[in-house]
């Protein structure tokens, strides 16, 4: 009851009879392996609140002590994606390894696992595409996508290695296996960014703007995989639609 009374007081309420429904969302939302026993908790509150008259409404009556299904993870600003997408492709010193997990997660929603399997057959350079994991369609690259790619393949040419992945390392470049997952999950650890928070990212802008089974069917994904990334299960300050010209790329 501390942590609710310091939740709504920071939401600047300071009577419990102001408490409304969405105060108890957010609030049980902070913890979601808790919410039962928040829920709990807060329902015996307000069960001797309104019977002694110090609210009228439970703001808790209706809501369940599951999770509602929905994305509740990380996503990044506009300014936050501004900072990478120029780390990415002005600073000559970022790896790379780096710089392509970036681009390729942040414009085009790859995964880890996409870049890591990633072929040199898998690169169409006259259409300038590339095929990524299960998804039906070669993915057309941008200028800034191309380039990145290429800059990697140049690297991997250093390599001297007969290994067809294009990210191809140490301890890879004398066999044919792809990278390995602890290498790919840490290259962007120089940025302080994960692969998963660029493609959430980019399937959130993607979702809300578009209908979501074209994204489903574009990724190679399951609807349901999608859906979860819808405007009502996001904060509100992630989703501003931004004009063509504040997108980066």
């Amino acid at each position: 009851m501390r942590d609710l009374a310091q939740h709504v007081d920071a939401r600047g309420k300071q009577d419990w009879a102001l408490v409304d429904v969405h105060d108890i969302e957010t609030f049980l939302a902070a913890q979601p392996k808790n919410r039962p026993r928040r829920l709990q908790i807060a329902r015996q509150f307000f069960r001797f609140a309104k019977s002694h008259k110090i609210i009228l409404v439970d703001p808790t009556s209706g809501l369940s002590a599951k999770a509602p299904k929905g994305f509740i993870g990380q996503t990044l600003t506009l300014d936050q994606q501004r900072r990478l997408f120029q780390r990415w492709t002005i600073d000559p010193a970022v790896h790379p390894h780096e710089a392509l997990l970036g681009i390729l997660a942040l414009l085009h929603g790859a995964s880890s696992s996409e870049v890591r399997h990633l072929r040199l057959g898998d690169i169409d350079p006259v259409a300038r595409t590339i095929r990524l994991g299960q998804r039906p369609h070669p993915v057309p690259l941008d200028p800034v996508s191309w380039t990145t790619v290429q800059r990697c393949g140049a690297h991997r040419e250093t390599q001297r290695t007969s290994n067809p992945h294009l990210v191809v390392t140490k301890g890879t470049k004398a066999g044919r296996n792809p990278a390995s997952v602890a290498y790919v999950s840490h290259i962007l650890d120089p940025a302080g960014i994960s692969p998963r928070v660029l493609r959430s990212t980019r399937l959130i802008d993607l979702v809300n703007t578009m209908d979501a089974k074209l994204v489903a069917a574009a990724f190679g994904m399951h609807p349901e995989g999608v859906t979860i990334y819808l405007a009502d299960h996001v904060d509100p300050d992630r989703l501003s639609a931004p004009s063509s010209a504040d997108r980066p790329g």
